[in-house]
């Protein structure tokens, strides 16, 4: 009997642990976000007559999604030193809780209730990042009130970049206040994803050489300044490592918030990203700090797209992690570039060639003009009757 009895109580402690690890390995399984997916994507920013100038243009362009078989958007969230949403974080930060174009609405409630409706994803895009403003030689109210948040190059100028002022990325206030911001936008709106871009985390090469950064690198150096060449090999991975870092907290932070948020970037060209904005970020791929990266294949012709794309899946991303790359590709920019249809068709193909099941979309007005093309490519012939 007291064999038994034993016998079966290991056979039920035998019982119990499978349906434990069962059980874990099911809970492992509901966290990991729906990244497996094809992305047919595209990025909807701010412009003034665009799709969140109001409700009812949203309603419409996510109408136009659905027809051209578009399932993800990426919302433009952050930019100019402002959000498109009421931001309790920046209210209190500056006494500006959103672009004054969004006053007395929320334009981001209003694009997620419209696309979830179509059974279309949202992801929250970061178009900013670091940088804090756009063609204000003093960096605006943020850089006006945080003197000491602002980025500096070697002779102790605000970082300019492209036209873009920088905050310091490497700053711990910066990024907790980045990190509140993206804290703010998962916690408060059902959003799908959040996404960085060749702005987050990024900083351009050219800083580093603000106080706060010179004293840390000092630290880590026997007493030692940064090097004076802003290109120098060793100064240029050791800043990137610090992005690293914050890439690394900012997957961890954001998944405790959210087990199956996904968490996106959208760099720039590798190496390139690397060299001149310290985006190193085929190691956020390889540690699994993002669930899908879109890099930047923004070329006007497609041998040149090609190239970049081959160096993208031969060199830097694992074959196993391929399915995790859904490139973006350059359809229009608000300066008056528009590629052709051809261009579209080529550029998609090439991807499915790659073995590349999506990409995004740069941007919606990009989206609309060639709609015929998309709804074509994207959606099986038995929907478009």
């Amino acid at each position: 009997m007291v064999a038994i009895l034993r016998t079966c109580h290991c056979r039920a402690r035998t019982l119990l642990l499978c349906v434990l690890a069962l059980a874990g390995a099911a809970q492992e399984a509901s966290a990991e976000p729906a990244t497996r997916q094809p992305i047919r994507g595209v990025w909807v920013a701010n412009a003034s007559s665009g799709p969140l100038s109001s409700a009812q243009r949203s309603r419409e362009f996510v109408d136009l999604c659905h027809q051209c078989g578009v399932n993800t958007l990426f919302v433009v969230v952050w930019n100019r030193g402002t959000t498109v949403y009421p931001s309790a974080v920046m209210q209190r930060e500056f006494g500006i809780s959103c672009d004054e174009r969004y006053r007395g609405r929320d334009a981001l409630r209003e694009i997620i209730d419209a696309a979830h409706a179509k059974n279309i994803r949202v992801m929250a895009w970061f178009e900013f990042g670091f940088s804090c403003s756009y063609g204000k030689p003093d960096g605006d109210h943020i850089i006006r009130r945080k003197p000491h948040w602002a980025a500096r190059d070697l002779r102790g100028k605000l970082v300019s970049k492209n036209g873009f002022q920088w905050m310091n990325a490497f700053h711990p206030e910066v990024q907790d206040f980045i990190l509140s911001l993206l804290k703010e936008v998962a916690e408060n709106y059902e959003v799908d994803g959040v996404q960085g871009d060749d702005r987050l985390p990024a900083n351009p090469n050219t800083a580093g050489y603000d106080d706060w950064t010179v004293d840390l690198y000092a630290q880590e150096h026997k007493g030692r300044h940064p090097p004076e060449n802003c290109l120098d090999a060793d100064w240029i991975t050791w800043r990137a490592n610090l992005l690293n870092r914050f890439a690394e907290r900012m997957h961890r932070e954001l998944k405790a918030t959210n087990p199956n948020l996904v968490i996106a970037t959208a760099p720039s060209i590798f190496p390139w990203s690397k060299y001149e904005y310290l985006q190193d970020w085929p190691t956020w791929v390889e540690n699994g700090w993002v669930d899908i990266v879109s890099p930047q294949v923004y070329r006007d012709n497609i041998g040149k797209y090609r190239s970049e794309l081959s160096k993208i899946v031969a060199e830097q991303i694992p074959a196993e992690k391929l399915d995790r790359v859904f490139p973006g590709i350059l359809v229009q920019t608000a300066d008056g570039y528009r590629t052709t249809d051809t261009m579209v068709e080529e550029m998609i193909a090439e991807n499915r060639r790659r073995g590349l099941h999506g990409e995004v979309v740069f941007y919606d007005a990009g989206l609309v003009q060639h709609q015929k093309v998309f709804a074509r490519l994207y959606r099986p012939e038995s929907e478009q009757r």
